[in-house]
């Protein structure tokens, strides 16, 4: 990477606006903005984005009535990211707060996915979801679901993973070496009330120790902590950190400054897959703009995630 002055990767990815209009216009960050024009001249932002092989492990179509496979495609083509994990673990758009009651809703919603990735096979990685209550049903539509050639599995806010419920669905998981990929939260706090775990929304939310606590049982399976920025990175880390078969996927419209540097030096370099959860522009730049060499960049926007796609018979070479 070249740079002039004293300008780093932190500054210049911390004016969103900058990046994301250079990302748009697909151009080098050249007098972009005013009294830097010679500190910023050398930066090629498309050059360092089209520098790495690209999936992103979390993403929602129709989360808003406009994103559609083709509007998720457009971005991830600016952004050369080759392949998406797509899934639909809401009946609700972005911001609904309702997962699946009944195994007919389960089965529309994976509907939903089976469409566009067979409408797309070449971009989508599709993700089943299931409301694991209903226990024959879900068995059931796992088999169903690898046998349209979905990858792996969503889970929502129904059941912690750690509940009895769960056991069967993640020894089955095992058995097809698929990842079991879990919505889950630590909150930072709201207005000066600091809350250890959750906001509450969800009484059955996967939060750290429950995650923490399945890993240890299942040690042979594969679990992906979703949107480790949306909280406490640093507790969330800590509390998961011994359980070498927990990954977290770096997803979030929030970007704490350090947390991409923070799961590197907690976790590793091998347990961080980049993701968006739809804010692209967002995670690509906070790969970039953090501390992680060519190396870790590889492994984060690419080799992570494929390495465990490949073991279930869904990577790309």
């Amino acid at each position: 990477m070249r740079m002039k002055g004293k300008i780093g990767r932190r500054r210049f990815f911390s004016d969103a606006a900058i990046a994301a209009a250079g990302i748009l216009l697909r151009s080098s960050m050249k007098g972009c903005s005013p009294g830097h024009d010679n500190e910023f001249s050398s930066y090629d932002i498309v050059h360092e984005i089209n520098k790495y092989r690209k999936i992103d492990a979390h993403t929602h179509i129709f989360s808003a009535p406009d994103q559609t496979p083709e509007w998720h495609l457009d971005i991830a083509d600016r952004l050369g990211i080759e392949k998406l994990q797509i899934s639909r673990p809401r009946l609700a758009g972005f911001g609904g707060t309702d997962g699946p009651d009944n195994p007919e809703q389960v089965r529309q919603l994976n509907d939903i996915i089976y469409k566009a990735i067979k409408q797309y096979p070449d971009r989508f990685i599709g993700f089943f979801t299931l409301n694991p209550v209903f226990q024959r049903e879900s068995l059931e539509e796992i088999k169903r679901c690898v046998d349209l050639g979905f990858a792996g599995y969503k889970g929502f806010v129904q059941v912690k993973v750690n509940d009895p419920l769960y056991y069967p669905i993640i020894e089955k998981l095992i058995d097809l070496k698929m990842l079991c990929f879990m919505h889950s939260e630590c909150e930072l706090g709201q207005g000066g009330y600091r809350m250890k775990y959750d906001k509450h929304s969800f009484p059955n939310v996967t939060i750290p120790e429950d995650m923490a606590d399945i890993a240890g049982r299942y040690p042979e399976a594969m679990f992906q902590w979703a949107h480790i920025a949306s909280g406490d990175f640093e507790y969330i880390s800590k509390c998961i950190k011994d359980h070498p078969n927990i990954y977290v996927d770096i997803s979030s419209s929030n970007n704490e400054e350090s947390h991409v540097d923070y799961c590197i030096e907690q976790l590793g370099e091998d347990r961080i897959f980049f993701a968006s959860d739809n804010s692209y522009y967002q995670a690509v730049g906070k790969i970039l703009a953090s501390n992680a060499t060519e190396t870790q960049r590889r492994k984060i926007f690419f080799d992570n995630y494929n390495n465990i796609l490949k073991k279930g018979g869904h990577g790309i070479d």
